[in-house]
C-alpha cells in the first residue's frame, strides 16, 4: 500500500543521525541509475539498428521475390516498432526513476553538503553580436540529455510507423488483409499499447509477502555388512 506524506513526515523519516547515509545512498542509486540509462539505450539501439540494416539489405535485394520482400519487410518494421516504442517506454521510465533519487538528493542535501546540487553556476551573458553568434554555435545550453534521448525515440517510433505503411500492400489490394499482415500488425499495436497500461507500469499494490520455509532432514539407514569367507 502507497500513502501520501508531507514535507515535516519526510523529514522525520530521516531524522540527523540517518540523514548522511540516505544522502550518500541517494547519490550512489542517482549515479547507478543513470549508468543504466545510457545501458539501456545502447541494448535497445543495438536491436533497432539491426532491424533498419535488415530493413535496407530486403529492399535493395534483386534476389528476393516480390511477395517475400513484403512479408519480410512487414515483418521487421513491426519488429522495429515495438523496440522503439519500447525504448521510449524505457527512457520515461529512467528518466522517472532518476528525478526521484535526485530529488531525495534536494531533500537531505542541505543539512550534510549544502544546496550543491540546487545552485547552477553559469556563464555571464553574451554581449554583443559577435559573442551572441559564437554562444549559439557552440556554447554551452540547458538542454537535458535524456529529453533528447527520448525526442530522438519518439521520432525513431514515427520513422518506423512510416516504414510499416510503406511496407504494406496497397489498401485497395485483398493481399493488406492476409492473416499474417492482420496479425503481425494488431500483435504489434497490442504490445505498444500495453507499454503504456498497468502492464507496463510499476506495481502500486500490497507489498505484503507470503514467506516459506523448507524443512531439510538427513535419513539415517542402517546397513548391515556380513563377513564373507
Amino acid at each position: 500500500m502507497r500513502e501520501q506524506i508531507s514535507p515535516e513526515k519526510y523529514i522525520q523519516l530521516f531524522p540527523k543521525e540517518k540523514k548522511e547515509k540516505a544522502l550518500e545512498l541517494a547519490l550512489d542509486i542517482r549515479k547507478f541509475e543513470i549508468d543504466l540509462y545510457w545501458k539501456r539505450a545502447t541494448y535497445f539501439w543495438t536491436f533497432i539498428a539491426a532491424s533498419l540494416a535488415a530493413f535496407g539489405i530486403i529492399q535493395a535485394s534483386k534476389n528476393i521475390a516480390l511477395t517475400d520482400k513484403t512479408d519480410l519487410s512487414v515483418i521487421i518494421s513491426c519488429l522495429g516498432m515495438v523496440f522503439s516504442v519500447g525504448w521510449l517506454c524505457v527512457n520515461r521510465g529512467s528518466k522517472h526513476w532518476q528525478e526521484n533519487w535526485e530529488n531525495h538528493v534536494n531533500m537531505l542535501e542541505d543539512d550534510i553538503y549544502g544546496p550543491i546540487f540546487k545552485i547552477t553556476l553559469k556563464r555571464e551573458p553574451p554581449v554583443g553580436f559577435k559573442e551572441k553568434l559564437q554562444h549559439y554555435i557552440n556554447g554551452p545550453s540547458e538542454i537535458s540529455t535524456s529529453k533528447i534521448n527520448q525526442i530522438i525515440s519518439l521520432y525513431v517510433c514515427i520513422l518506423w510507423g512510416c516504414l510499416l505503411i510503406k511496407s504494406l500492400p496497397p489498401f485497395d489490394s485483398n493481399a493488406l488483409f492476409s492473416p499474417l499482415y492482420c496479425f503481425m500488425v494488431i500483435l504489434t499495436l497490442i504490445t505498444c499499447i500495453l507499454f503504456f497500461t498497468k502492464l507496463g507500469a510499476t506495481y502500486k499494490g500490497s507489498y505484503t509477502h507470503r514467506a516459506e520455509k523448507m524443512t531439510s532432514i538427513i535419513g539415517m539407514q542402517s546397513t548391515k555388512f556380513e563377513d564373507r569367507k
